[in-house]
């Protein structure tokens, strides 16, 4: 099945890094530029490509027959956004109960231009002590995977603006709607 997925990727071009960082089981990945619905399906096969079991939070209205099953099964973790939830004691609990766990967030929240990063991500990788690591999607070179691995301080401004730097020299689908500052 990695040959088809592998084969389809390279029909449209793609080229993903399968590299994967050593000794880490468990990490928040942060993906970005997100501009385009595309990013989901991109990253999706990477992860498979990388035999990583990626999981996403989504929001529990995609949770209907038969995408509900769909989504499960691809690693998704339906989230009532109309309740307030504790969405980091959730995603912690997340981390203790699995002996490996990728997370994958998209800090800008929305497909559109965004310099206000959701901070859940952050905060998520800091109390559940994982690592925060960078993934990409490159649409001018058609490249993707993981960046680097990022320690956790206590200073998220400055670790997130990190991240952006790193990330603003990839390219999304729709470029005017990048990583701003």
């Amino acid at each position: 099945m990695r040959k088809l997925v592998r084969f389809f990727l390279g029909l449209f071009g793609w080229k993903i890094d399968t590299t994967v960082p050593k000794d880490l089981d468990k990490a928040v990945v942060v993906m970005a530029p997100h501009t385009s619905n595309w990013d989901f399906v991109i990253g999706y096969l990477a992860f498979y490509l990388m035999r990583i079991p990626a999981n996403f939070l989504i929001k529990r209205e995609l949770f209907f027959f038969p995408l509900g099953w769909i989504l499960k099964g691809m690693g998704g973790i339906p989230v009532d956004r109309k309740r307030r939830n504790n969405l980091v004691e959730f995603s912690c609990t997340l981390f203790e109960a699995n002996k490996q766990l990728y997370l994958v967030f998209t800090p800008e929240g929305t497909r559109s231009a965004n310099a206000h990063w959701k901070k859940g991500f952050y905060i998520i990788a800091q109390t559940a002590k994982v690592p925060i690591i960078s993934a990409y999607i490159d649409y001018s070179t058609k490249t993707g995977g993981f960046h680097k691995v990022h320690p956790i301080s206590d200073n998220f401004e400055s670790d997130v603006h990190e991240i952006k730097v790193e990330l603003s020299q990839f390219t999304g689908k729709y470029p005017e709607k990048g990583i701003i500052f």
